[in-house]
């Protein structure tokens, strides 16, 4: 026996010793491993996946605890976070005198507990606690976990009670159950639980929640690391699947909490490479999404603000902690600012442009608030102007409190954009100024080629301010609503129609059934000219959303300044269709289709005049909105020669009693003016006239010819004249009464040609 011994013991020994190596190197893999995406990991076994420096530091201080580990994590967000939660109760008093919002945190509160047990199922069916069933809409909101943070409001708010930070707790572990299980709403539904967009929302709302409560004693050193655990496995999640760029504010939504997390929990392993993974997939929506033009792709003002906060929360952490985020950022981030100035109203909104979602039927997007976080930003005076003496009360917990007391004094000045373009959105914005009763027209001209999701049935659409009335509106839209459909298409837009034709084709709504839909078909626009001068902004397109009947359509948009617009459709095609404008505003009849007048209650008011007659108008509405629709009917090839004229004042408006019609201190059709073409008609005022549908113009001794129909302004000075081609196509001028360079007589859209009177 001791011999066998003997021969087996170096053999025992090496197996010990590979035993042994092999144990080392798998535990060693263990801890060295990134955070599960597919689980939860105990507080426990938080610290395996500590950074060997903090852990080190830890472990030089004595024993290494869990609750040190808690304590090390509370100093380490009261250095990195947005504000130093110690300062929490300070910033509550503060908040709710500033908001005085108490009561709409409750209300949202208590609705939230009102449905949803603390310990909640994850994934349909099931029902609310009143025994209605939960709809993919709800579950999309459970899943973001907004109303999570008015409890905490309402924590703070009702005395402390610990019921409500139990609440999160238990909802919190409830989706980390579910995780584990798989019984939660997968992303391949269409309302994943974990899809990007949701995760990021969540962790966004969650760390609000977490640092609220870290000087909270019934938030106990466990929950605080449970919430960190539950987080970092969060992380993980969209670490791992969000390896390439997808198009989109969904994943810069959840790009911007992921890099969030990396700067608030560096001190894990593996929080670096998410970080860089971050930050580059954000850089590249940085410079693919926001256009050139400083628009965000989506052309929407409501993503352009979502945005502004995707990046700003990542910009603000970032120069918290001293970490450089690159030049991009900043000039991105505040061309996104700018924008918004570019295209406000005088009272300081702005237009509301395809997926505006803050307020339905709403008319205008108030922007005080994130253009008051632009001033903070940038201390740009310019941002200043549109900056309320607070900002919203949501980015308020975003906020240091040096930036906050910067509100006590903000330095404005009124900007001096005028009439624009965004020449990658495709926005045209024509501007008188910036006084209170000034008008702007926004005419909206593009498509995005790679994610038209929030693009509504509007190409070549137009809505306009006049007076401090939205004269021609637009309105928001909600996903949830049922007619979201209806106010995502051509009839509740102020653009031109064919038959029964809408521009949007083919509704398809999002396979999770949370209500958002998006058109598969919509036309492609192509912008003619742009052209903007002393006397008028020009504006010329065209799309070919009615090329599948046949008719081929354009659309010019006249700003006389600074009276009126004259807005000019046209219609070419081999058969017989009905022609139709659409004109949003509660307008009536005044002289039948060829004149509709909408007013308002300081007596300011809207006349809509046909100078080419029209056969009928029909209003009709929704949700208190109205609308009216102006055909031609049985026409092969026609033009609306329509005027725009905002007035203020009953007795300044086209004053419909007169047979010899006038707009404002423009003459229509006058005598001075002799005119051929088809269905020919001028608006004049001293030595300047607008002639539509013309080929030869007479006044006085001279004549001037064109090749065929077409549009022309003329001014004419005691030197001379200038042409300018209005229409939808080049023309070419002949005369017999001027000698006119052959260079010169051929004039595309926009041209001009400048004529010499020679005196003998």
């Amino acid at each position: 026996m001791l011999s066998k011994n003997k021969i087996k013991r170096p053999y025992s020994l090496r197996s010990m010793l590979v035993y042994l190596l092999l144990g080392a190197m798998a535990q060693t893999n263990v801890l060295a491993q990134d955070f599960p995406s597919d689980k939860v990991v105990s507080i426990e076994k938080l610290s395996h996946y500590l950074k060997d420096d903090v852990k080190s530091q830890l472990v030089k201080q004595g024993e290494f605890t869990t609750e040190k580990l808690a304590l090390y994590l509370r100093a380490k967000f009261s250095e990195r976070f947005f504000y130093d939660w110690q300062t929490v109760d300070d910033r509550f008093v503060l908040y709710n005198g500033i908001y005085k919002n108490q009561n709409s945190h409750k209300n949202r509160a208590l609705h939230h507990m009102g449905k949803y047990q603390d310990s909640t199922q994850w994934a349909l069916p099931f029902n609310y606690l009143n025994g209605e069933a939960v709809n993919a809409y709800a579950l999309r909101h459970l899943a973001r976990q907004h109303k999570m943070v008015d409890i905490a409001f309402l924590y703070f708010n009702d005395g402390k009670d610990p019921k409500y930070i139990s609440y999160f707790e238990k909802q919190m572990r409830s989706l980390n159950h579910a995780l584990s299980i798989g019984a939660y709403e997968k992303i391949k539904d269409g309302n994943g639980v974990y899809e990007v967009f949701r995760s990021g929302y969540r962790i966004l709302n969650w760390l609000r929640i977490h640092t609220m409560f870290l000087g909270e004693k019934e938030y106990s050193y466990q929950d605080q690391l449970y919430t960190i655990a539950t987080l970092l496995q969060h992380g993980e999640h969209l670490y791992e699947r969000n390896a390439k760029f997808n198009s989109g504010n969904h994943q810069t939504r959840g790009m911007s909490a992921l890099a969030m997390l990396s700067i608030l929990l560096r001190d894990f392993k593996g929080t670096d490479k998410w970080f860089e993974r971050a930050m580059k997939r954000l850089e590249e929506h940085l410079l693919r999404e926001i256009n050139d033009d400083g628009f965000q792709f989506e052309r929407s003002v409501h993503y352009h603000m979502s945005d502004i906060n995707n990046y700003f929360y990542v910009y603000q952490l970032a120069k918290i902690s001293g970490i450089e985020v690159g030049l991009v950022w900043e000039e991105k981030l505040q061309s996104l600012f700018t924008t918004l100035a570019k295209i406000a109203y005088p009272d300081k909104t702005a237009p509301v442009l395809q997926d505006d979602t803050e307020i339905p039927w709403g008319e205008k997007n108030e922007i005080a608030g994130v253009m008051t976080l632009g001033y903070l930003l940038f201390e740009d005076p310019e941002l200043g102007y549109f900056a309320d003496n607070h900002v919203d009360d949501s980015m308020y917990w975003f906020l240091q409190k040096k930036q906050l007391d910067l509100l006590e004094n903000i330095d404005k000045e009124k900007p001096d954009y005028g009439s624009l373009l965004f020449p990658d959105t495709h926005y045209y914005i024509m501007r008188q100024g910036w006084n209170k009763n000034d008008k702007v027209m926004t005419i909206s001209a593009g498509l995005d080629p790679d994610k038209p999701d929030h693009q509504h049935g509007d190409m070549l659409g137009i809505q306009a301010i006049a007076n401090g009335q939205v004269i021609l509106p637009n309105y928001q839209v909600r996903y949830s609503l049922k007619d979201f459909e209806l106010f995502k298409n051509s009839m509740v837009k102020n653009v031109a129609l064919v038959d029964n034709e809408l521009q949007g084709k083919q509704w398809t709504s999002n396979k999770g059934g949370s209500g958002f839909g998006k058109f598969a078909e919509l036309p492609n626009p192509k912008t003619i000219t742009w052209e903007s001068n002393t006397d008028f902004d020009l504006f010329v397109g065209s799309h070919d959303g009615f090329e599948n009947v046949g008719v081929s359509y354009s659309r010019q948009v006249i700003f006389v300044k600074d009276d009126l617009w004259i807005i000019k459709d046209n219609f070419e095609s081999d058969a017989s269709h009905i022609y139709k404008q659409v004109w949003q505003g509660h307008y009536t009849t005044e002289q039948g289709a060829n004149l509709i007048r909408s007013t308002f209650n300081d007596a300011s008011g809207c006349d809509i005049l046909q100078l080419n007659p029209a056969d009928k108008v029909e209003s009709s509405g929704a949700r208190g909105k109205q609308w009216s629709v102006v055909s031609k009917e049985n026409q092969k090839n026609f033009s609306f020669a329509t005027v725009i004229y905002p007035y203020k004042g009953y007795s300044n408006r086209i004053d419909e009693t007169n047979e010899n019609l006038s707009v404002g201190d423009w003459s229509i059709n006058s005598e001075n003016w002799e005119l051929e073409g088809k269905n020919p008609s001028t608006l004049s005022k001293a030595d300047a006239s607008y002639c539509l549908n013309v080929s030869k113009i007479t006044k006085d001794e001279w004549q001037i010819e064109f090749n065929e129909i077409g549009d022309v302004y003329i001014n004419i000075t005691s030197n001379g004249m200038t042409i300018s081609n209005i229409g939808n196509k080049a023309i070419s001028i002949s005369s017999a009464s001027f000698e006119i360079e052959k260079e010169k007589r051929i004039l595309k859209p926009g041209g001009q040609v400048v004529i010499q009177f020679i005196r003998n």
